[in-house]
């Protein structure tokens, strides 16, 4: 099997426009860290990169480019290329907005590339790689491939940033009585589905030893009104802007409501009993089938929560120590946290694709 002792450079493309939030950019970043554990370069290339997150980059040593070309056009995918062949790089790419136009282009310009994907949405692929990391991927997604693409699906991938992967083997304890609540719904939450939760949490029956961690994203534009109605909780509720310890965060809780995207494999690595909310039309399938098989309790989409179902379904979470160590269980075994560096590993041809 032919192996590389060093990496070349890897590029990613990763859409962070603010309609479409941090989350692509993020779980690249997971891969990035293990591109340079294994003592690779990393650049990233956006066209938008909040302060926040150009700070995480820096600190983490990914160089940052900026793409001046609408995203997802002809003019992007051949600057993106053309920096690609400069630096002899591998090129990753993830972002709705990047289609089956995209990668032709990519691969027309010689550019070896990786492309990280959801729900099959684009018209057809060419990628030498194609990822999934969703419980729901499967080669069905992708009748419109070239003979040269190979899938990489599953959760097997999940791609979990390196202060999650350093807890691996981690317990957690399940009580009787969950006390410990994280709320977290992701970068924006246009709709402030965060205020409906935390209304229908403050419902429940308190007992002295109860908390509650609120993670308000750092563009979430309501701020404010969730400090309102934190200050309801007489305390139980402490709000959190953003945060770079979420590993903390869902070690110490016991239950977590969270949005239906990569935080659910955060979660499942800890074996953190979850409650999801379908933010974003993306999450539908990956929700669908992570509470099938009994992983998570779906809560519907955010348009449609509602105070009083949502606090009769947190209060049984809440109180059913078995249903929390079922779910606890599953997640553990959906998602060991090993995911970016299978992923370096067949990129560089280390391990069987």
């Amino acid at each position: 099997m032919k192996t590389c002792p060093v990496p070349p450079n890897l590029i990613i493309r990763a859409d962070a426009s603010p309609e479409i939030g941090t989350g692509h950019v993020m779980r690249c970043l997971a891969l990035a860290q293990a591109w340079l554990d294994a003592g690779g370069r990393v650049s990233m290339a956006m066209a938008a990169c909040p302060d926040g997150l150009r700070q995480r980059l820096v600190a983490e040593r990914v160089g940052i480019v900026a793409v001046m070309a609408p995203v997802g056009s002809a003019a992007d995918a051949a600057f993106t290329a053309d920096w690609a062949r400069q630096e002899q790089a591998l090129l990753v790419v993830d972002g709705y907005r990047f289609g089956g136009e995209y990668q032709e282009l990519l691969k027309t310009a010689g550019v070896r590339l990786l492309f990280v994907d959801d729900n099959g949405h684009a018209s057809h692929y060419s990628a030498d790689w194609v990822l999934n990391q969703n419980i729901h991927a499967a080669a069905a997604l992708y009748p419109q491939r070239a003979s040269h693409t190979r899938l990489l699906l599953g959760t097997r991938y999940a791609l979990l940033r390196r202060e999650f992967y350093q807890w691996s083997g981690w317990e957690r304890s399940v009580p009787a009585r969950a006390h410990r609540i994280l709320v977290t719904l992701g970068g924006s939450d246009p709709g402030n589905a965060t205020e409906t939760i935390l209304m229908a949490l403050l419902k429940l029956p308190v007992r002295a030893e109860d908390e509650m961690v609120v993670v308000a994203g750092g563009a979430n534009p309501h701020w404010d009104r969730l400090q309102t109605v934190a200050r309801r909780g007489g305390g139980r509720v402490r709000l959190v802007r953003a945060t770079d310890d979420m590993p903390g965060l869902m070690k110490w809780v016991d239950l977590a409501v969270t949005a239906g995207g990569s935080t659910c494999w955060e979660a499942a690595f800890f074996g953190l009993p979850s409650a999801v909310v379908v933010v974003a039309e993306n999450q539908l399938l990956s929700t669908q089938r992570l509470q099938e098989t009994g992983v998570v309790l779906s809560l519907g989409p955010a348009s449609q929560l509602r105070v009083d179902d949502l606090a009769r379904d947190l209060e049984r979470l809440v109180v059913d120590a078995p249903l929390r160590a079922r779910l606890s269980a599953r997640g553990r075994a959906l998602v060991d946290g090993a995911g970016a560096a299978r992923v370096v590993a067949v990129l560089r041809g280390n391990e069987p694709e």
